[in-house]
C-alpha cells in the first residue's frame, strides 16, 4: 500500500485517507479526516457572511443616502443604485477570471478582502463630511451641484473600490467552500449538496440583521456608524479566514493549459473547420472514442474541433472529447443565463422603489418606534431563513422518495418554481400600490408628498416573503447549477456568470427606468417614477415586470427541455 507524508506532520498517511486532486496549504497531500469539510467551510462562511452584512448594509439603503445627503431624485437615485449595483455585479466576472487563471481563489480572496476594506474604510471618511441640505435638491437631477464635488468623487471612488472588492470575493469564496466537500467521498457528496442551501441560510441571516439593525443606525444614529461599523467586521472577518488557512483543501488543476485557452481553441478550430464534411467527424469521433450521445446531437459544429485543419495530428491542431464536451457544458449554460434576465429586473426593485413606497406609508410600531422603511428587506431574509430548514430537511427528503433524485428535485426545476414565485410577487406588489394611490386620493394627500398615507407598511410583507421564498429556490438553485455544470478549473468562473445574471438585470432595470421616465414624463406630465409619488404610477411599472415575467417563464421553460445536464446529473 503506497504511503504519503502529510504536510507538516511525520506520521505515515495512508493512501485511502488522501484527497484525490487536493493538497494542502504547503503543497502536499492532505488527510481526509484533517482537512475540509463543514470545518474548513465554516471558516470561509465567516469570510462571506461579513461580506454579505457589508454590503447589504450598503446597497439595501443606498437610495436613502443618495436621496438625502447628497440630494438625488428618486429616478436618478434609483438609476445610480441600479448602476452601482449592475456594476458590482459584473465584477465577479473579472474576479472569477483572476482566480482560475492566475492567482487562485485563496489569493484572490485575501486581495479581495483588503480593497474592501478600504472602500468602506473611503466610506466612512466620507460620512464624517458635513452632509448638504436636501430641500434646495429636490427638483434637480445634478446631484454634484448640491454638494461638494470633493465628497461626490470620493464616495462613487469608495463604491468603485467596494464593488471591486466583492468582485473578486463573492465568487470565489463560494467556490473555495465548496471545493472542501470531495464529491468522491459519500457523506462528504451529501455535505456538499446541504452546503448551497446552508450557505445561504447564512447569508440570509446576515442580511436580516443587517436590514434591521444597521438601517436603523443609519437612519436614526449615524451614517458614519452605518458604514463603519460593517468596516471593522470585514476585518475581522478576514483575520478568522486566515486563521482557517492551515485546514483549507486546495484543488489541482488536472490540464495545466489555461481553461480559458483550452476551450477557446475548441471555437477557433470548430470555425476553421465549418467547411469539413459530416462524413469526416464521424470519421475522428471513431479515431477518439464515440462522443456521448446526447451531447453529440447538440451543438455538433463544435464537434469539428475534432478535426486537424490541415490534416496533421501530429502537429497537435485537434482538440480532445473531453475539451470539446467541456465547451459544449459552457455553452448549454447560455440560454439559462438569458432566461434568468427578468428574475434579476424584478429582485432589483425590491432595494429601490419598494423602499420609496414603504417610505411613504404608516410605519409605526409604536407611538415612540418607527421602522426603517428599508428594513422591510429583512422580511424576505427572514422568510429565507425560515424555509432553508424546512426544505432542507423536509422538503428534499419527501420529493426524494418520489422522484429518486439526491436533491428531490433537479436544478432546473427548482429555478423555475422559484421564477413562478417571483412573478406573483411582483403582482402582489402591483396590487397593493394600486391601493396605496386609492388611499392617498381618498384622503386627499395626492399633492402631500411629504404626508404618510394611512395605510399600514405590512401590506408589503406578502411581497417580501415571496420574495425570500423564491430567493431560496432559484437563487440558491442559479448557485448551485453554475457551479456545477461548468468544467471544474472554471467553477469560480460558473458562479461569477450566475452573479453576472444580476448584474445585467440591475442594468436593465436602470434601462427601463431611464426610457420609461423620458417616455412618461413629457408634456408637464407627471412620470411613472415622480418625486411625488402620489402621482407616479409604479402600479404600471410593476404589471409591466408581472407581464415580463410570465414571458420569462415561457421561455425558461421551452429552453430546459432540450437542456443536457454535465456528468450525467438530473
Amino acid at each position: 500500500m503506497s504511503i504519503s507524508v502529510l504536510s507538516g506532520a511525520e506520521t505515515p498517511l495512508l493512501e485511502q485517507d488522501i484527497v484525490d486532486g487536493c493538497v494542502g496549504c504547503t503543497g502536499r497531500p492532505v488527510s481526509r479526516a484533517k482537512s475540509g469539510g463543514w470545518r474548513s467551510a465554516s471558516f470561509i462562511i465567516g469570510v462571506e457572511v461579513a461580506e454579505r452584512f457589508a454590503y447589504f448594509g450598503i446597497e439595501s439603503n443606498l437610495i436613502s443616502y443618495l436621496t438625502g445627503p447628497l440630494g438625488q431624485s428618486t429616478a436618478a437615485a434609483a438609476e445610480q443604485v441600479n448602476a452601482w449595483s449592475g456594476t458590482a455585479m459584473l465584477l465577479p466576472l473579472l474576479g472569477g477570471f483572476v482566480a482560475d487563471s492566475f492567482l487562485g481563489r485563496y489569493r484572490t480572496i485575501i486581495v479581495a478582502s483588503l480593497l474592501y476594506v478600504l472602500g468602506l474604510s473611503l466610506l466612512t471618511f466620507t460620512a464624517t463630511l458635513p452632509s448638504v441640505n436636501p430641500s434646495g435638491c429636490q427638483n434637480t437631477d445634478n446631484f454634484a451641484l448640491c454638494s461638494s464635488q470633493f465628497q461626490v468623487i470620493l464616495f462613487f471612488f469608495a463604491l468603485f473600490l467596494v464593488a471591486l472588492g466583492q468582485g473578486g470575493q463573492i465568487p470565489c469564496v463560494q467556490a473555495f467552500g465548496a471545493d472542501q466537500f470531495d464529491t468522491q467521498d459519500p457523506e462528504e457528496c451529501k455535505a456538499k449538496s446541504s452546503f448551497f442551501n446552508w450557505w445561504f441560510f447564512c447569508l440570509c441571516t446576515a442580511m436580516f440583521i443587517t436590514r434591521w439593525v444597521l438601517n436603523y443606525i443609519q437612519d436614526n444614529l449615524s451614517w458614519v456608524l452605518g458604514f463603519g461599523i460593517p468596516c471593522v467586521i470585514m476585518v475581522v472577518a478576514l483575520v478568522v479566514f486566515l486563521c482557517g488557512t492551515t485546514a483549507y483543501r486546495f484543488s489541482v488543476k488536472g490540464d495545466k493549459k489555461n481553461p480559458f485557452v483550452r476551450i477557446g481553441e475548441v471555437f477557433i478550430l470548430a470555425a476553421r473547420n465549418w467547411n469539413k464534411a459530416s462524413s469526416a467527424i464521424a470519421a475522428e469521433e471513431e479515431v477518439h472514442g464515440n462522443l456521448p450521445t446526447e451531447s453529440s446531437k447538440q451543438f455538433k459544429f463544435l464537434n469539428k474541433a475534432l478535426l486537424s485543419p490541415d490534416g496533421l495530428k501530429e502537429h497537435g491542431q485537434t482538440c480532445s472529447i473531453r475539451e470539446v464536451e467541456e465547451a459544449k457544458a459552457v455553452l448549454r449554460l447560455v440560454p439559462i443565463w438569458f432566461a434568468s434576465l427578468v428574475y434579476a429586473v424584478v429582485f432589483a426593485q425590491s432595494s429601490t422603489f419598494f423602499v420609496k413606497q414603504g417610505a411613504t406609508m404608516n410605519r409605526s410600531i409604536t407611538a415612540e418606534f418607527k421602522i426603517s422603511s428599508a428594513s422591510l428587506l429583512s422580511f424576505a431574509s427572514l422568510a429565507s431563513i425560515l424555509f432553508i430548514p424546512i426544505y432542507d430537511r423536509i422538503f428534499v427528503p419527501l420529493t426524494r422518495g418520489f422522484t429518486r433524485k439526491p436533491a428531490g428535485i433537479t436544478m432546473l426545476q427548482r429555478i423555475g418554481i422559484g421564477m413562478l414565485l417571483s412573478a406573483i410577487s411582483i403582482v402582489i406588489a402591483a396590487l397593493v400600490e394600486m391601493q396605496r394611490l386609492k388611499t392617498a386620493q381618498k384622503h386627499g394627500l395626492v399633492d402631500r408628498p411629504d404626508a404618510m398615507v394611512p395605510m399600514s407598511v405590512w401590506w408589503l410583507v406578502p411581497s417580501y416573503v415571496l420574495f425570500g421564498l423564491s430567493d431560496v429556490f432559484t437563487m440558491v438553485g442559479l448557485q448551485e447549477f453554475f457551479y456545477d455544470q461548468v468544467p471544474n478549473e472554471l467553477r469560480s468562473v460558473g458562479l461569477s456568470l450566475y452573479l453576472s445574471i444580476f448584474g445585467v438585470g440591475s442594468f436593465l432595470s436602470s434601462f427601463l427606468i431611464s426610457a420609461i421616465e423620458n417616455a412618461t414624463g413629457g408634456n408637464g406630465q407627471d412620470s411613472w417614477f415622480a418625486d411625488n409619488l402620489n402621482r407616479a404610477h409604479l402600479d404600471y411599472f410593476y404589471w409591466l415586470l408581472a407581464a415580463l415575467s410570465a414571458i420569462q417563464l415561457a421561455l425558461y421553460l421551452y429552453f430546459t427541455k432540450s437542456y443536457i445536464y454535465n456528468k450525467g446529473q438530473r
